[in-house]
């Protein structure tokens, strides 16, 4: 299989995972938050950043589509924006500084940005901001902390760099 063939089907393979993460729910107040990120960061790790930020929002869109766009595709669109923004620099995060750190980039950007984007829109304001996001940080958190621990070992048993994976081996 060809280079090109062979990565477009592992994104495929990324997007499908977000898309039956979208399936696992952590309960909130407004509404769940599904575990639909963890490819995504994965996929920004082992892919790179860009490739990564695609698989966030294609999952994002997938999730809230699944969902019935609760609320609205325009807010949607603009939350796989942050969604993307997110995975972009938790993996350019990682490349430059470390792991640790762009895990607490991915949870910060993702748990408090994205609500906080949103609660300036007059529809949401503090309240929304005030009531979603401590489960929006547990559920950043188990996201990335999922997907460093699934690529961990796969870095550690040198398969990524073995199958040409060109993401940001350390």
């Amino acid at each position: 299989m060809n280079k090109k063939t062979k990565r477009m089907v592992i994104i495929g393979m990324f997007i499908a995972l977000s898309f039956v993460g979208s399936y696992i729910k952590i309960p909130s107040p407004l509404q769940s938050i599904a575990l639909d990120s963890m490819p995504a960061f994965l996929g920004g790790l082992t892919l790179g950043g860009g490739t990564g930020a695609l698989v966030g929002f294609i999952g994002h869109i997938l999730t809230s589509a699944n969902a019935g766009f609760p609320l609205s595709l325009p807010i949607h669109l603009m939350i796989a924006i942050v969604m993307s923004i997110t995975v972009f620099s938790f993996s350019v995060t990682y490349k430059r500084i470390n792991m640790i750190v762009a895990g607490i980039i991915g949870v910060v950007l993702n748990g408090i940005g994205a609500p906080l984007v949103i609660s300036f829109m007059p529809q949401f304001g503090w309240g929304f901001f005030m009531s979603i996001t401590p489960f929006l940080v547990l559920a950043s958190a188990v996201n990335v902390i999922l997907a460093v621990l699934v690529f961990l070992p796969l870095q550690k048993s040198g398969f990524l760099k073995r199958e040409g994976f060109d993401g940001f081996e350390k």
